[in-house]
């Protein structure tokens, strides 16, 4: 009987200890600590309804609060994408763009294409698909992901499979082309040397955020083409290959006025959308402007992209930091000082 108390005191501390550490990997509220922003000092709780930072149930919505926002307030949010919202690029493949507006861009199978290009960033997708006979086109999806950033490289893609297993993790990652492991546990996590690329799992197998250091966050679900849609959309995918690919949304951070790509553009304030309204599936076109020789080059006739240009925009950004003198400024003066 002594031993069965000993072995259950010694189970509640290690449930004790083990639920000490899933809090400190949460927040629950935020003391904000960006100087000279309105939202310095304060503190935020998170709402009633998603009360935490973080969940092990995927589908449950937890708490962002991001201190450099003026409203100073905190949001739920799903951690998987919202294929219905701004940034999207989901199903065959479906994009929102920036402008809220729905369009279709089907490239070509096998195929490389710039979904943003701006400055310091470029992100490309790999398409692929096939071509039943009679079809005119390739059905396509998005297989993988391919970032340039900061002279830095990343990639994330969904593995080939003919019969698709929710128990089996379909995700492959590269950082500046090699490969990178992420341990097949919730909420596993790996830095990048300088901290400044965080890949999160949301779920165990399948689900993952990455994100890259003010300059934007990328949410990510495998999923394969069902049987459902199969028959819905007459794919006719054929018996060896299930097409696992992406489900994606983008926020993005610092995104410059000249941004390109199949996405990008629509997020600029001069863009006119030539996606017909009131159009069952409103197709634009332009695969010979977005297509890259590769999922990490930057060489298509749209893509403003140079690491060069990326590289100068780091130093400048860490100059002006250094060299501002954040004392002769007082508050509402246009210059906000951070450390």
């Amino acid at each position: 009987m002594e031993i069965n108390k000993s072995n259950s005191m010694r189970l509640i501390i290690l449930l004790v200890f083990v639920s000490g550490l899933v809090q400190a990997n949460a927040y629950y509220y935020r003391q904000c600590s960006t100087t000279g922003t309105r939202c310095n000092g304060q503190y935020i709780r998170c709402p009633a309804e998603c009360p935490s930072s973080e969940s092990y149930d995927p589908k449950a919505k937890v708490c962002l609060i991001d201190c450099d926002k003026p409203t100073c307030s905190a949001v739920c949010r799903h951690r998987k994408p919202n294929c219905n919202a701004p940034g999207s690029g989901c199903f065959d493949p479906r994009f929102i763009g920036g402008d809220g507006r729905v369009f279709y861009f089907h490239g070509k199978s096998n195929k490389h294409f710039s979904l943003v290009s701006d400055s310091n960033l470029q992100i490309n997708a790999r398409f692929i698909g096939h071509r039943p006979d009679g079809r005119t086109r390739d059905y396509t999806w998005i297989q993988a992901l391919g970032v340039l950033f900061n002279s830095q490289s990343f990639s994330l893609e969904a593995i080939k499979t003919a019969q698709w297993n929710d128990q089996v993790d379909h995700l492959k990652f590269t950082y500046n082309e090699n490969e990178l492991v992420l341990d097949e546990s919730s909420l596993s996590t790996w830095y990048s040397p300088k901290k400044d690329v965080k890949v999160e799992r949301v779920a165990s197998k399948n689900s993952v955020i990455v994100t890259i250091e003010d300059v934007a966050e990328i949410l990510v679900n495998v999923v394969p083409v069902t049987k459902e849609d199969d028959t819905i959309h007459n794919y006719q995918v054929p018996s060896d290959d299930c097409f696992a690919h992406l489900e994606v949304q983008f926020r993005f951070f610092s995104l410059s006025p000249k941004v390109d790509g199949v996405l990008g553009r629509t997020y600029r304030l001069d863009f006119e959308n030539p996606a017909k309204p009131g159009v069952a599936m409103p197709l634009v076109g332009g695969e010979d402007k977005y297509k890259t020789t590769s999922l990490l080059s930057s060489n298509c006739a749209s893509c403003v992209f140079s690491q060069e240009s990326s590289s100068e925009k780091e130093i400048t950004k860490v100059a002006e930091f250094v060299t501002l003198d954040c004392t002769k400024f007082s508050d509402g003066m246009g210059i906000v000082c951070k450390k």
